[in-house]
């Protein structure tokens, strides 16, 4: 059997990550659940070990691309052969991960992203301005990869061996999940999608706010251009 790691990052999130651990717990046997505490200032990390979930606390706010890089080097020192990545504010739902599973299995894909907008009728209930981005973004990378890409920004993800060492030593460090997927086509790793279903965050708040839309929207088209031409040797067979 794949040792499997679920890994949750969460910054403030002590209303909601109880509940997503236990739900991690049940609909997963068999695999490891770590929370990777982003340096909160509620109660996270004693909620998510009470809840059952092995912690490992930052001391300061690393930002989500530091969280879930600790996550990676987690799962790569402690020989973990798949690492799934849940938001620890309910967002995703831990049953999906079958789907994404069977999806790595059919597509020989190194990692496979839920994406909320790739089965017909799909709709996420963001703002406009969320979902207008989201759209532009998968608009850039489908164009740069010749690959349709639909959900970009979803950080619902499974990944094999060769992703989790490969993002252990090189992962970006804002709004990542998009870079992300350039950063594995140049690499020469494979990326799938899945249709999934996700909820809107039902406690706390984005990190990115309607008045950072504009901002986050330009600043991962430049961090898309700049990585372009940055020059990356291919991953290590796993």
């Amino acid at each position: 059997m794949l040792r499997s790691l679920a890994v949750i990052p969460a910054f403030n999130e002590a209303a909601s990550v109880g509940t997503v651990v236990e739900t991690a717990i049940e609909e997963l046997p068999g695999w490891d659940v770590v929370v990777i505490d982003d340096g909160s200032d509620d109660e996270t990390a004693v909620v998510a070990a009470r809840a059952g979930a092995h912690v490992v606390s930052a001391p300061y706010n690393l930002g989500i691309g530091g969280a879930v890089q600790t996550g990676f080097i987690f799962a790569r020192d402690f020989g973990y052969q798949r690492m799934v990545q849940i938001d620890g504010d309910g967002q995703h739902e831990a049953a999906a991960v079958s789907a994404l599973e069977q999806r790595m299995a059919d597509s020989g894909a190194d990692m496979v992203c839920g994406s909320r907008f790739l089965g017909e009728g799909d709709h996420y209930p963001a703002p406009i301005s969320r979902r207008t981005g989201i759209h532009i973004f998968a608009f850039v990378l489908s164009s740069f990869l010749r690959q349709r890409v639909t959900d970009p920004t979803s950080g619902f993800r499974l990944y094999n061996r060769r992703a989790i060492e490969l993002f252990a030593n090189d992962y970006p460090p804002d709004y990542p999940e998009v870079e992300v997927v350039l950063m594995l086509h140049q690499h020469r790793l494979k990326m799938a999608e899945v249709s999934v279903q996700m909820q809107l965050r039902q406690n706390g708040n984005s990190s990115i706010s309607s008045g950072k839309s504009a901002y986050y929207m330009v600043k991962v088209l430049l961090a898309l251009f700049v990585g372009l031409l940055r020059a990356r040797k291919p991953a290590k067979a796993g």
